[in-house]
């Protein structure tokens, strides 16, 4: 039997990151990457060691959960290295962290913290790029994908796409708080925010097609159409 690809998630375990893993959890094996919330981590293994798989033989480990800040571009090297040690191989790595923080867009003052804007720019931006250089050979070896959430890296040999979902009602999406989120709603064509179940299902697909690459799913209910 063929050997079973192997996905690597960050910030995987809560929110859109957890339900990526749960989608392809049935047919990847899985290294969910946490930050600091170890008892969350364990508690998403336990549920994806509850999916069945499409494969009939089982391989060893299937999942695991391996701590490091996304922010720390050492740690990111390590944290690719140790998945490759564990499962042998890498075929798609799903960068997913981010960070913002919510501001009142008209009172100028809360836009000016300089350690925000540095924040903002290192988890969205310079994050992205480090893991993609830390995960760019295996990749390459594998032909593997790197779906991101609202970036597009290019890099030949690997399949690079994204995805830009909106307001999502995560932890994050929820701090804007009822106003807002009603105001998005109704903002959006089809007067419905998009749900992480339909985010995962379009990571699924860039995680598993073979001819998309340098493209943006636009998964917003039709807010920007």
């Amino acid at each position: 039997m063929a050997t079973q690809k192997v996905a690597l998630i960050t910030a995987g375990t809560a929110g859109l990151g957890a339900q990526i893993a749960r989608v392809l959890a049935p047919d990847f094996r899985i290294v969910i990457n946490y930050a600091n919330n170890q008892a969350r981590a364990t508690s998403l293994l336990d549920e994806l060691h509850g999916i069945p798989r499409i494969r009939s033989a089982a391989q060893s480990p299937r999942f695991d959960a391996i701590q490091a800040d996304v922010g720390d571009r050492s740690a990111i090297q390590r944290l690719v290295q140790e998945t490759v040690a564990k499962f042998g191989r890498l075929d798609v790595v799903v960068s997913n962290a981010g960070w913002t923080r919510v501001t009142n867009f008209n009172v100028l003052d809360e836009g000016m913290i300089d350690e925000d804007w540095d924040k903002c720019f290192l988890y969205n931006v310079k994050s992205h790029l480090w893991l993609m250089h830390a995960a760019k050979e295996e990749l390459e070896r594998r032909e593997g994908a790197f779906p991101s959430i609202c970036h597009v890296i290019c890099s030949p040999k690997i399949r690079v796409n994204s995805v830009s979902p909106g307001l999502l009602l995560t932890d994050w999406g929820m701090s804007f708080g009822p106003a807002k989120i009603e105001a998005a709603t109704n903002a959006t064509k089809l007067k419905r925010l998009a749900t992480v179940e339909d985010v995962a299902d379009q990571v699924r697909v860039l995680a598993t097609t073979k001819s998309m690459t340098g493209q943006n799913l636009v998964v917003d209910s039709g807010l920007t159409l």
